[in-house]
């Protein structure tokens, strides 16, 4: 295996156009074909007669693994039947679900968020992947860095130090100067007693500024009004001495409308990264 190729979108869970929005994720996954995808505003809809969870959609008959984050069954479906927001992993290889943790933050806001972990059995071997989703508010900042803070100890305690270095990929809602970001460059400490350190893939060849959610881009984007924005992350624990995970090639992806259409509101980042 020359390469690992990774990459991260947020669905915009069924809002606009999903049908066709669908077909576009799933034709750019075949196209991309990663090796392993982190997704963000999955939803997943129990009924009493099955489970339909948006993730198998994209998946395509590869293996995939959702985590919950928030339950919105009192908003948004019928009485007998249960929908929840969360996170997803999909990959053609192997998948251990080994945990899903809630993030700090639902007591002083009012959003619920977490933090899928995932063990994918890559060719080279096992690689631990973080998928998330940090509150959306622009002034919460407060809030992600917490959880940002919650997100490093998670690795800390739960990747396997000897193996691959660790991925932690999703929607941040930070730009890159933010301190919840900084953080996990190792740039500030927030308070706490050591630093942390995250290779943010970006860094390592991505052309331009790299904007995720541009409402001057991507109509999706522009209800919101917000300045264009780098969001989205795929970040690398280390780089390591040994040079195992170092990203190779970096660009934007889930990028191009069809007839109009783009496949969410946001765009995606993929990144090869050496095995």
């Amino acid at each position: 295996m020359e390469k690992l190729r990774v990459a991260t979108l947020n669905i915009w869970n069924k809002s606009g156009p999903w049908k066709q929005r669908m077909a576009l994720i799933r034709a750019e996954v075949d196209r991309l074909r990663p090796d392993i995808l982190g997704l963000q505003e999955v939803l997943c809809l129990e009924t009493p007669a099955q489970v339909m969870h948006q993730a198998e959609e994209i998946a395509g008959g590869r293996n995939f693994v959702y985590g919950e984050g928030h339950d919105l069954t009192a908003d948004w479906v019928p009485s007998g039947q249960r929908m929840t927001f969360g996170n997803a992993l999909v990959s053609p290889h192997p998948i251990e679900l080994v945990g899903v943790h809630e993030l700090p933050g639902a007591d002083i806001s009012d959003q619920k968020r977490c933090v899928l972990h995932a063990r994918v059995a890559a060719p080279n071997g096992p690689v631990d992947v973080f998928v998330t989703h940090l509150n959306w508010k622009l002034d919460e900042g407060f809030v992600r860095e917490h959880q940002v803070k919650a997100l490093a100890a998670l690795v800390a305690e739960n990747a396997n130090d000897d193996g691959y270095p660790p991925l932690v990929m999703g929607d941040m809602n930070a730009e890159p100067g933010s301190d919840e970001i900084r953080y996990l460059l190792g740039h500030t400490r927030l308070g706490e007693p050591k630093s942390v350190r995250f290779a943010d893939v970006w860094h390592y060849g991505g052309d331009g500024p790299g904007y995720t959610f541009d409402r001057t881009a991507n109509p999706f984007a522009a209800e919101f009004h917000e300045p264009p924005r780098r969001i989205d992350y795929i970040f690398v624990r280390g780089p390591r001495l040994d040079g195992h995970g170092r990203p190779l090639a970096v660009r934007r992806v889930f990028d191009e409308a069809t007839d109009g259409v783009f496949p969410s509101d946001h765009f995606g980042v993929l990144a090869d990264l050496s095995p």
